[in-house]
Order: structure tokens, then sequence, then C-alpha cells
């Protein structure tokens, strides 16, 4: 590996012929004097102000990695051990720096085209890794590994998992998520969503279990996904930390503390062998699959990395997957890929037979379904406001390649219905269609007002029944143009006027073609209009969706970009409700998509 006996360069040729005495106080002060050497040096070495011997100091190739603050210790661990036992990648010594770091932060960085300060990054999951390629100016990221992995799962204080019947009982996450949002008196935390891969997987995963369920599913994750976003945290650790300290009921009684969390394998073994016997969690590992955390082991900008950086980077991560350092990182709860599950590291976790923690181990969640689970996330934790404008022109008539004879309009009502289902009955929603002179000499016309979906209209129906009714009565309009920029001043103009305080307000229009009304407005007029009318302190951010090959994409994503809002183009209107969903979670954080 590497190592070097240190050279002897000290012997002492002068003491020969003293007395003994002298000898042996010559003997004790030298040996003193390493000691004291010795310990300042490991001091030193441990705190990185010494970091190699003369041989390496000069040759050291060094090498900076971010990884996610659960692993990050442990890969510290064995970067340092690397240091001390001057591990070498073509002769040169490896120096590798470690640093902790939020794994959603680094993937926005990186998805927005920002300078990195590594050249490798561990996030907790490859779901970041895709984040980050989703960027338009993203920094290019290649995954050349995984050193670690640890299943999500359902932790319970020992009072409360003894009330689900644990460990003997086994749950669905849909039975598992339902059990715990049954009463107050088991409340469940999770980190937020959008900021934890261990919060998403599960929302994701519950929302998968819940589908099955049938026509009610969507009902049931929304109203899941409500009652933990009343008990959300922004990381992981603070999660942890909302935790009940005992079974005491001060504790149980406290509206601030938490009876089941979600939690990582790796955290609930983390907290209880942090707490000592008797006091650690119980965990529920869901029958139909516990996702898992994979860390990534992701080379950032390898094209711009020296030929010795690169092979330092490939060096560090086969020095991972060895024995010693799987030794490592199962000591730290984590499990390693290709081994056997550690029995005693469940136990210490809090996972215990029949609860199937060997067995039972998800597929990964597809793009989609992650982008479907963020969007109800964030739709539901902040009510929406939308007003939804779709195109009726001619070419909405037009076949779409590979849908059995169905037109752009067909395949649009029927996404758009997927995505209305996603929406809960607090949320405002309306709908306008546009042509040219749809309306008299107007290019457009309002055909459902835009109100809380729960509410009651007409004929014992209510918004949604109506919506859904218009959705499906949409029809192209024969031989109509595209009058885009008029329709989309017009409905900003309202939307803007009917903004509602403390709800996600959006304009969302969807277009199959380029504007085509030779008498509206420019391009240019409407974008400096559409900038003047928009308010930061009343943000209604235009989300405009051109679908289809003949869809002016450049044109949407400027009129989107004037209000802050998010241009996409897709090829297949199938795609717009994850798109919808998608664009409402990026906007809603402030992102933008171009």
């Amino acid at each position: 590996m590497g190592r070097h006996s240190l050279p002897d360069e000290y012997a002492n040729e002068g003491t020969r012929g003293r007395p003994a005495t002298g000898r042996r106080r010559t003997v004790v002060v030298a040996t003193l004097l390493v000691l004291v050497v010795a310990g300042g040096a490991a001091v030193a070495a441990g705190s990185g102000l010494l970091s190699f011997g003369d041989s390496c100091r000069d040759s050291a190739v060094r090498l900076d990695l971010v990884a996610s603050p659960d692993v990050a210790p442990a890969v510290r661990s064995v970067a340092e051990r690397a240091r001390a036992g001057r591990v070498t990648s073509d002769g040169s010594c490896i120096d590798v720096r470690v640093t902790a770091r939020q794994s959603y932060k680094v993937a926005d960085s990186l998805g927005a085209g920002r300078d990195p300060d590594f050249a490798v990054w561990i996030p907790d999951s490859a779901l970041w890794v895709d984040r980050a390629k989703e960027g338009g100016e993203s920094v290019p990221v290649a995954t050349a590994g995984h050193v670690a992995a640890s299943p999500v799962a359902l932790a319970l204080v020992a009072p409360a998992a003894k009330s689900l019947g644990w460990p003997s009982r086994t749950y669905t996450w849909a039975e598992l998520a339902a059990a715990a949002t049954r009463s107050d008196a088991l409340r469940l935390g999770a980190a937020d969503p959008a900021r934890s891969a261990v919060g998403l997987l599960a929302l994701s995963s519950i929302g998968r279990s819940t589908a099955r369920q049938g026509a009610d599913g969507d009902t049931s994750a929304a109203a899941v996904a409500k009652s933990l976003s009343q008990r959300t945290s922004d990381t992981d650790a603070q999660v942890v930390d909302t935790l009940a300290r005992d079974g005491s009921g001060t504790e149980s009684g406290n509206p601030r503390r938490n009876q089941a969390v979600v939690l990582s394998e790796q955290a609930a073994y983390a907290y209880s062998t942090g707490r000592g016997a008797g006091q650690g969690l119980g965990l529920f590992y869901p029958k139909d699959g516990a996702p898992l955390l994979d860390y990534p082991y992701t080379i950032v900008r390898e094209n711009r990395l020296s030929t010795d950086r690169s092979r330092a980077a490939m060096r560090f991560l086969t020095l991972l997957g060895e024995p010693e350092s799987r030794r490592t990182l199962t000591k730290s709860g984590f499990r390693t890929p290709g081994e056997a599950v550690d029995e005693a590291a469940v136990k210490k976790a809090g996972g215990a037979a029949p609860q199937p923690y060997a067995t039972s181990t998800a597929e990964a969640p597809s793009a989609k379904e992650l982008q479907e689970a963020l969007g109800m996330w964030t739709i539901t934790v902040q009510s929406a406001r939308l007003t939804t404008v779709v195109d009726a022109s001619g070419s909405m008539a037009a076949p779409v390649p590979g849908a059995g004879g169905r037109s752009r309009m067909d395949v649009t009502k029927a996404s758009l219905l997927q995505a209305l289902a996603q929406f809960t009955p607090e949320d405002e929603i309306g709908l306008w269609d546009f042509a040219t002179r749809l309306d008299g000499s107007r290019d457009y016309r309002e055909l459902v007002p835009t109100a809380r979906l729960g509410d009651p209209v007409k004929g014992g129906r209510t918004q949604r029944d109506r919506l859904a009714a218009a959705f499906g009565a949409l029809r192209p309009v024969p031989d109509g143009a595209t009058g885009l920029y008029d329709t989309t001043l017009a409905a900003y103009k309202q939307a803007a006027a009917g903004y509602r305080p403390g709800r996600f307000n959006a304009l969302v229009i969807l277009t199959d073609g380029a504007n085509e009304d030779p008498g509206s407005i420019s391009r240019g007029e409407l974008v400096t209009r559409l900038q003047k009318l928009s308010d930061p302190a009343k943000p209604v951010p235009v989300i405009a969706i051109a679908v289809g090959p003949d869809a002016d994409g450049e044109a949407v994503k400027e009129i989107a970009r004037a209000t802050g809002g998010a241009g996409y183009q897709v090829t297949d209107p199938a795609e717009i409700q994850a798109v919808i969903l998608k664009a409402i979670m990026t906007v809603g954080q402030g992102g933008r998509a171009s």
C-alpha cells in the first residue's frame, strides 16, 4: 500500500563510554522526547497540519471530495488512513480532503452550472445526480461506483413501535402511513422531500403503495403528504432531534415531539448506538419494499481533471471498497455493496425478525415517479391557484405518433385529467382555451372560472367535476390558428388581478404552435408588458409548455422568463402531467427551467 519506514537519522555516537546512570538518564530523556514528538505528530496528522512524511509531501496529489453529512465521517476516516499509510496512485501519494455538504445544495449548485471546488461528490442518493444533470447549464458529472447503502424505513420510539405490533407485525408503506397518521396520538415526522432523499424516497414509496389501492390511492397519498407537511424538518439530522426522548408522559404529550419518523437505517443506527441500551428505536421495513440510499461515487468535470487527479479519484474509490474501509463503513451503520446484511448492525439500528430487513429492497423509483411525488408534495404543502390555458387551434387535431390514432388534443386532455387528480380540494384551478377569433375579435375565452376544487357548483357537483367535464369537452377549432400572444397577455392580467396570498399562483399555458395572429402584439411587446405587470411581492409565474415539433419552444421560454416562470418543450402531449408537476416544484422553490 505504498508504506515507507521512517529513516533512523538520530543514532547518538557521543554517548559511548558514559557512566550507566548518565546513559539511563539520556535514554529516559530521549524516550520522552520521542513520545512528545510522536504525540505532536499524531495530533498534527489528525488535524491535517502534518499530512505526510518528507517522502510524500512534494509529490502528493490533492483531491477535494464533498460527501453527504451522514457518510462524510466514515469517508474522512478512510482518507486519513490513506494519508497516514502513504497510499499512492501511480507512485504519488494521494491527499484526499473530505468536506460534508448537504446533497440537495450540491445538486442545485451543479445544476445551475456553478464551478465546483471539488473533484468527487458522494451524495446519499443517485436522485441528486439526476437532478444535477437536469439543469440547463449543469456541470458534467459521471457516477463511477457506489460506496455504501442504507434502506429507508419507518422508525418509532419503543412504546409506539410496540403499539403497532413491532417486530412481529409487518406492513406495506400505505398501511404504515395510514397507521402513523390515523390519530394525533402517534405523530409522524419526516425531512422535507425537496431537500431530503430519505423524505422523497419515502413519499414516492407511499405514492406507489397507495396507487395499488385503486381509485382512492391519489387521495390517500395526498392525505399522508398533508399530514407529513405539518411536521416536516429541513434536514434528516433535524428529524432525529424531533423524536421523543423517552417514554414519559411529558415527552409523549409534547406536541413538538414525534413518536415516528422516516429515517435511513444508518441514521437509526447512529441514534440508537448513541442512546444506550433500551433507548433505541424499532424499525419497520415495509414488506412492499424499502428504497435504498445508494451513495454514488461521482466524478465532477472529469474532462477537466488532470490525469493524476483522475487516477487518484479512481484509486480512492478502489480503497473505499477494500475490506478495512468496508469495516469502517459497517461500524458507522452502513451496508456495503455486494456483501451480506450485517445482522448485528441491523439489530443495533432497531431491526428485528420477522421484519423483512434483508429481503424487501424496493426497485428504485423512476425519474417520473420522483417528479410526480415532489410535485404532489409541493402542491399539497402550499395550495395552488392555477389558471390553465389550452391551445385549441386546428393543429391540435393532428395525430400523435404511436398513440393509436389519438390526436394531440385527445392526449393533452388525458394528461390534464391525470394532473387534476393530483390536486387537493383546497387548490384553485380554472380553464381557458384559445385559437384565433374564438370569441368575437378575441382569440380566447374563459371556460371555467378559477375557483377552489372542493367548492360546490350547480347540479350537486364540485368545481373539480366541472373542470373535469370541461377538460373532456375541449375540441380543436377547425382552421383555427394560434393566437398565443394576445391570449397570454389577457390571461396574465386576470391571473395577476386574482392573486391569492399564501398560495402558489401561476398561469399554465399549453400550445402546439407559434403565434399566428397577424394583428396581435409582437413577442417583444408581450415580454415588455409582462415584465411591467410582474410584481415580486405578488408573484404569478408563467409555466409555458410547448407541445410537439411545431411549437415555438424559444417563444414560450422567453415569455415564461419574463414573469419568473419556467418554459418547457415536450414532444409527446402525454408528458404534460409530469411537466406541470415538475414545473410547480421547480418554480415554487424559486428555481427556473429554460
